[in-house]
């Protein structure tokens, strides 16, 4: 029988490495099914082993952290190496998939894996813990009945504020939320267009470090938000990952 692979959650940013910190965003029962595996399959291995690290403090992993194999698995994996990826777990052994932040196969290379594993029949189970993007749309105040998550938008002027603003129609006409996000260093370019394109009263929050010590969420119309930036009270979220949803009026 084919092993399982289990979607494991990742902290949205630093963690301080002392008992039972990392209780407050990443279940017990997480951490137990993470400390029971010996193969992992991860965007980045040194920081995968940093992870597990600090699992380690309250849960004894099965192997030691330089016997723990872990595979890597990013934007620059080709798709024909997919399958050696699996080779484990179709040999019966159970398997981890970490994202660098947040949960896996969410705005993450590790999509085509999942859907690769359920070609072949292999168990897919995927674990509690923090979503960057969840965790916004509750935060916000904005409708949570329907949302769309849109990625990163075009990094060109032109082409942004013309995304921005067929985003924004959008949510008008439909009632829907749009999410999207931003290069941390270009946060401040994001909000600024944002205000430029949207309409007045168009709803816009800045959600940043969710679940960090230096969380901060805030919600106000576009006016309002031009309002602070030409007061010179932007948010501080200068190169801190940041979530930005907009629900037009």
């Amino acid at each position: 029988m084919p092993g399982t692979l289990y979607l494991i959650p990742n902290t949205l940013g630093p963690t301080e490495a002392a008992p039972h910190a990392l209780s407050h965003v990443i279940p017990e029962h997480v951490q137990a099914v993470t400390a029971s595996l010996d193969y992992f399959v991860a965007e980045n291995a040194k920081t995968a082993r940093a992870f597990l690290k600090l699992v380690a403090i309250d849960h004894p992993l099965a192997k030691t952290l330089q016997e723990i194999e872990i595979a890597e698995l990013n934007v620059n994996t080709p798709a024909a190496a997919l399958a050696g990826l699996l080779a484990p777990l179709l040999a019966g052994r159970d398997a981890g998939l970490v994202s660098e932040a947040g949960v896996p196969a969410v705005a993450d290379p590790g999509a085509d894996l999942v859907r690769l594993a359920h070609q072949h029949g292999i168990t897919v189970r995927p674990l509690v813990g923090p979503s960057s993007l969840l965790l916004a749309v509750m935060a916000s105040g904005l409708n949570g009945q329907s949302f769309a998550f849109n990625g990163y938008l075009p990094t060109d002027a032109a082409l942004r504020t013309k995304r921005l603003k067929e985003l924004e129609q959008r949510s008008r006409n439909e009632k829907q939320t749009q999410l999207f996000i931003e290069t941390p260093y270009r946060n401040g370019a994001m909000l600024e267009a944002l205000v430029a394109s949207c309409q007045p009263g168009t709803l816009i929050c800045v959600a940043t470090d969710l679940s960090l010590p230096t969380e901060s969420v805030r919600t106000m119309a576009a006016n309002k938000w031009k309002a602070a930036l030409a007061a010179g009270k932007a948010p501080d979220f200068h190169k801190k990952p940041t979530v930005f949803l907009l629900l037009g009026q």
